[in-house]
């Protein structure tokens, strides 16, 4: 039988302006959903799952739903490094910083191509050996605004720097949460350059940013740029991002052939990829007025539209392009519509119902689903509704895995010592066992309060272990197997 889920529809207008989009008119529906669809787990690992989730819809009737804080001609309030670079630039009106102020490790190196954007000329590259001994992980710090939400990007551009003919492949770690393994080997193939984006809290007053190597690490780890971009408070605001994070996966205009959308378009300067070629027939929309998405997508995604030619014909397509691992993910949908003739239509994802009889218009519709199971391809089909006179249509859509921030750091190969990780304050459980690392336990450990659990048994840890972590009421602390050279814990 089918797992079923429960879902709640946000139906949301208000003509007051606010901060908070949820201080609205808000009908609160609660319907039972029958989510039939079975997955295969895909590799690398997979997020924990749960066979009923609350699956959340943010309809979002666009009247004026919040004040906006930031100004649409102003860069966005960001930090931008390029990294391997000695002195600081200003590309397209923003300033980029040298990364020495914010890693003591690496080469900076200078790439022999040409005719190459500013960032992607110099990397910081990483050695794995140092005195004969393997480095697993290399840190940058930043300062950022604490509680902040931050769009953090990370962008490779290889160039031969290592002298060999592919790119290194390694993790990338962000305070201490897994975000992703980095393979640029495609792009470089194709001579263009790989960009990771994710969402995050800043827990403290600093932010780390780690790259490491794993088992399929051959080469040295490098890295052409980073950038933190802080987030107006309404977008994304439907994941606690205390205790998760968005990956983004895909976000597209949909009809667009163009380059990239990004500032000044996007004053997040988020990057909205062309979804243009071998679509079915395009229109266009001029008069669409956008005043309150919640994820404030640029005006310009609504300048084109992914559409068909007749109302009675489907819009089906794949989306994302490349297949997903199973886990749970964010999706939002935007749509509108300057015709002024009735557009109705349904939707599904994977043959799976995700929103029926949508009615959009110039002031346009977004759709939020903020914990969606997915795996493989992902079809959506848009079908028209009785009635309706004019064929489904949409201008843009983001996904992302939403992961949890516990994401446990066992059995990957770590070594070295336990860094001093007291900033990250939300922490409740750290997995750390089955790894390589050496040295003592940090009491600093101790003092994360929300700390619940603590594994470091198969390591080669040495030395005593904090009363900080054993008198401290309700953790579970777990220090063997392994540890041979570990004192046991006082009585």
């Amino acid at each position: 039988s089918s797992p079923t889920s429960s879902f709640r529809l946000f139906v949301a207008s208000n003509t007051e302006s606010t901060n908070d989009p949820f201080n609205s008119t808000t009908t609160f529906i609660s319907t039972p959903f029958n989510h039939g669809a079975t997955f295969q787990p895909l590799k690398p690992a997979t997020l924990p799952s749960s066979t009923n989730s609350t699956m959340f819809f943010f309809l979002s009737l666009l009247s004026t739903l919040f004040f906006i804080p930031f100004s649409l001609c102003q860069p966005p309030r960001s930090l931008l490094i390029d990294c391997g670079a000695t002195v600081t630039s200003l590309i397209d009106d923003r300033q980029w910083l040298p990364d020495t102020g914010f890693i003591s490790i690496g080469t900076s190196r200078t790439l022999a191509e040409t005719n190459l954007s500013p960032t992607l000329s110099t990397v910081r590259s990483f050695p794995l050996l140092h005195n004969n001994s393997r480095r697993r992980k290399f840190c940058y710090v930043v300062p950022v605004y604490r509680t902040g939400k931050y769009l953090v990007r990370t962008t490779y551009y290889y160039g031969g720097v290592n002298s060999q003919v592919s790119p290194p492949v390694f993790d990338q770690i962000v305070d201490g949460t897994l975000w992703s393994v980095v393979n640029t080997t495609e792009d470089y193939a194709r001579g263009t350059a790989s960009y990771y984006e994710g969402i995050f809290l800043a827990a403290g007053k600093s932010m780390s940013v780690c790259l490491a190597s794993n088992t399929y690490t051959e080469s040295d780890p490098f890295i052409s740029a980073m950038e933190f971009v802080l987030l107006a408070d309404s977008l994304y605001n439907s994941t606690d991002f205390g205790n998760s994070s968005l990956r983004l996966v895909a976000r597209h205009s949909f009809g667009y052939n163009g380059s990239i959308i990004r500032y000044p378009d996007d004053q997040f300067d988020r990057y909205w990829e062309p979804y243009g070629e071998n679509n079915p027939t395009l229109s266009r929309g001029e008069n669409v007025s956008i005043n309150g998405f919640w994820n404030l997508p640029p005006l310009k995604v609504f300048q084109t539209q992914f559409a068909v030619s007749r109302p009675e014909q489907l819009l089906e397509f794949q989306w994302p392009l490349t297949p997903l691992q199973n886990s749970i993910y964010y999706i939002a949908l935007y749509f509108a519509d300057d015709t002024g003739t009735s557009r109705v239509f349904n939707i599904t994802i994977n043959d799976v119902s995700f929103y029926r009889d949508l009615n959009i218009s110039m002031t346009g519709v977004a759709l939020f689903a903020n914990q969606w199971r997915l795996s493989g391809p992902t079809k959506i089909i848009l079908s028209p509704a009785p009635g309706s006179t004019r064929g489904p249509l949409i201008n843009g859509g983001e996904i992302f895995e939403s992961g949890d921030i516990c994401r446990w750091l066992g059995n990957n190969r770590l070594s070295g010592a336990i860094p001093d990780l007291s900033n990250l304050k939300l922490l409740k459980t750290l997995h750390l066992e089955d790894n390589q690392l050496n040295g003592r336990i940090p009491s600093s450990l101790g003092n994360i309060d929300r700390l619940q659990e603590l594994f470091l048994q198969n390591n080669n840890l040495t030395g005593q272990v904090p009363t900080s972590l054993t008198l401290k009421p309700g953790l579970n602390l777990r220090v063997a197997p392994g540890n041979p050279f570990l004192d046991p814990p006082i009585p």
